[in-house]
């Protein structure tokens, strides 16, 4: 199997196999790849690919009110995204897909993250601590985080990795500004989206045979307290933030104020995703995901 690991930051690429590529542009990906019309500069001055053909379709598995186990969210994006490498190898198409949810409080590792960023002993770590295949070092999930996990072909939008993460960066950038007036922005050699010194948004991706998954996370009322267990992201100059904390100062908010926060923020994330990457967005039962990963994961 062909991979492709994205450290943040750092890009490690291997050309996938030129045949299987080339007879699969052929048939399902010349207009979407090579068909520009123009590029806008939007919000944040990415540049935006506009095509004539139809946006693709993106199979949407929203559950972004629910905490979800870490692993659970793991295996069904490998689920995914097996499904998609095998719809590759027939020359076939697939839709996209994207799960949008929050997580159970976790650490993760990229696959060469450092240990030394972490405060604690791993052996007795404070919440459960997992080393995945993305790129990047340690970072926290938890309640009040809203997290993205893209499952995209490249193939049939662009094969370029530093594009991909940037158009991420993207579709927070324009969802803070276009929701709450919030003038985030990228640093020059890091990855992520940042407001003053402070990053709200992390960024974490794996790429295997052009086919996407890990994606980004946005602190929106996350408890910013289990940051102070590690180094996140393996930056020690710069700090964690949340939207509500810039939203709200020091002013403590209930329940209520927090999920209509939420509920905003995933709107305007979802809006800004589709339209970055041309996504036409439908909304399909978590029961389908669940019930396909338990099949995959039985037979490994």
């Amino acid at each position: 199997m062909t991979m492709m690991l994205v450290h943040i930051g750092f890009t490690f690429p291997v050309s996938p196999c030129k045949i299987e590529t080339k007879r699969f542009e052929r048939k399902l990906c010349t207009k979407q790849s090579l068909n520009v019309d123009q590029i806008d500069y939007g919000c944040g001055g990415m540049a935006n690919l506009i095509r004539h053909n139809e946006t693709r379709r993106c199979e949407c598995f929203d559950i972004y009110s629910e905490l979800v186990p870490y692993k659970d969210a793991w295996y069904w994006q490998k689920s995914l995204v097996r499904k998609r490498q095998t719809s590759v190898k027939r020359c076939e198409d697939h839709a996209d897909a994207l799960i949008i949810l929050q997580h159970h409080p976790v650490y993760t590792l990229g696959t060469g993250s450092s240990e030394k960023f972490l405060h604690f002993d791993i052996e007795n770590a404070p919440y459960d601590l997992y080393r995945t295949e993305r790129g990047g070092e340690v970072t926290y999930h938890g309640p009040g985080q809203l997290v993205m996990y893209p499952i995209l072909n490249l193939r049939c939008h662009k094969m370029d990795l530093h594009w991909y993460l940037r158009s991420l960066e993207e579709v927070v950038i324009r969802a803070l500004f276009t929701s709450f007036s919030i003038k985030a922005s990228r640093i020059e050699g890091l990855t992520g989206v940042w407001f003053g010194n402070k990053k709200l948004a992390a960024v974490g991706i794996r790429v295997s045979q052009w086919i996407t998954y890990h994606g980004l996370a946005l602190n929106v009322t996350t408890d910013l307290s289990p940051f102070n267990q590690i180094v996140p992201c393996g930056i020690h100059d710069h700090h964690v933030g949340s939207l509500g904390e810039f939203l709200w100062a020091s002013e403590k908010k209930g329940a209520d104020e927090n999920f209509n926060l939420m509920a905003i923020v995933h709107d305007s994330l979802l809006k800004e995703f589709s339209e970055v990457f041309q996504l036409s967005i439908e909304h399909k039962d978590i029961g389908d995901l669940q019930i396909s990963t338990a099949k995959s994961v039985m037979h490994c």
